[in-house]
């Protein structure tokens, strides 16, 4: 997920995403990075200007590895029905590979500590986006009922976050059946009428 930054980089993130999945985000200090990632406080200076600026490099960095997997299936030569799953498929096939980082997005999305340029930024460029095109285009050909893409596409979202959360939690189990059930039921709960 952290392969396009250099040893100290990656080292920096990869720890403060740790850190914050096991302390949270108040509970994770400058130190306290620096001591778990046995980078120096100087070191990290040089990269990093502050605990924010980690924080919303994190965030940055884990949207855009998720935004380029999931449009891996929505850039698919297909119909619009085939790139939907595929595209909802992979946001949960992400979300399991990679839990930590589907906790943090979860957990800060909405949150004060990451600077709305980069919330916009990380919509604009990870998958939100072209989901929304998808659904958009599904609009326009008179497939799904007309209403804003952007805000179906969220509802459906808000969908698989609570499947995929219920999965991590232990609480059931998530099978490839299951994921197909609740693809299924987004796609007929967008199908005109």
């Amino acid at each position: 997920m952290f392969e396009q930054y250099n040893k100290v980089q990656k080292a920096v993130l990869e720890t403060t995403l740790q850190i914050i999945i096991r302390k949270e985000l108040q509970a994770t200090s400058m130190a306290l990075i620096a001591k778990e990632s046995k980078v120096s406080t100087g070191s990290i200076y040089h990269y990093f200007s502050s605990k924010e600026e980690i924080i919303n490099e994190l965030y940055t960095a884990i949207v855009a590895y998720n935004g380029q997997f999931v449009q891996e299936g929505l850039n698919r030569e297909g119909t619009i029905r085939e790139r939907f799953t595929w595209g909802w498929e992979r946001v949960i096939e992400t979300s399991r590979q990679y839990p930590e980082g589907f906790q943090f997005i979860e957990q800060y999305s909405f949150s004060p500590y990451i600077y709305e340029e980069v919330k916009q930024k990380a919509y604009n460029g990870g998958w939100c986006a072209p989901m929304n095109k998808l659904y958009a285009e599904a609009m326009e050909q008179g497939l799904f009922r007309e209403m804003d893409p952007k805000l179906l596409v969220q509802m459906h979202y808000g969908s698989m976050v609570y499947m995929v959360k219920s999965y991590l939690q232990g609480n059931s189990d998530l099978t490839d059946a299951g994921i197909q059930q609740a693809i299924e039921v987004c796609w007929q709960g967008a199908i005109r009428g």
